[in-house]
């Protein structure tokens, strides 16, 4: 069975909302990892705000980013959304019914694991119903003080195992738990 796996930008005090931050800790390390992360995916599963920027940006970023530009818009994404009425961007679709079902449905699908990026309201659903498989914090070493945060106040307990850890020379760490 398929994967979901979050995948997220993170600050030191819990924010993922990126707003510049991110930038000054741009590497080869960082280029890589996300890389082949996307290289192992054959799917993203994203909320609308996501989406949004994503689809305005990468139909015209393919020429200089070669194979993840391509990915990014070769491969299917699965939109979750309660306001909008179609997608656009290629190879997109709307999920509207019921996320559970939805997502089990997707994850009983043949193919590889699907990422989830950004998405802040979509991933607390998933956390919220269990659906998430995987999750990898990219902590990058800054504290910004304000803005979405990946887990809020009064989230049940959830007890993850530790799969995996780098360190890239920037001093942003990518730490990967898995269900406990």
């Amino acid at each position: 069975m398929r994967k979901v796996i979050v995948s997220e930008f993170i600050t030191l005090d819990g924010v993922m909302e990126v707003s510049g931050w991110a930038f000054q800790f741009e590497s080869k390390e960082k280029e890589k990892f996300k890389y082949d992360e996307l290289q192992a995916s054959d799917a993203l599963l994203l909320g609308r705000v996501t989406y949004d920027g994503l689809a305005a940006a990468w139909p015209n970023m393919i020429e200089q980013t070669g194979d993840y530009g391509i990915w990014m818009n070769e491969y299917p994404k699965h939109v979750v959304s309660t306001t909008l009425d179609r997608v656009e961007w290629s190879n997109s679709s709307l999920i509207k019914g019921d996320l559970a079902e939805e997502i089990t449905n997707l994850k009983k699908q043949p193919g590889k694991d699907i990422l989830v990026f950004g998405s802040c309201s979509l991933v607390r659903n998933l956390m919220k119903l269990g659906l998430i498989d995987e999750y990898r914090l990219m902590v990058f070493p800054v504290v910004v003080g304000r803005g979405k945060k990946l887990f809020e106040e009064g989230i049940d307990t959830t007890v993850l195992k530790l799969a995996d850890t780098k360190t890239f020379d920037t001093g942003v760490v990518v730490l990967t738990y898995q269900k406990a």
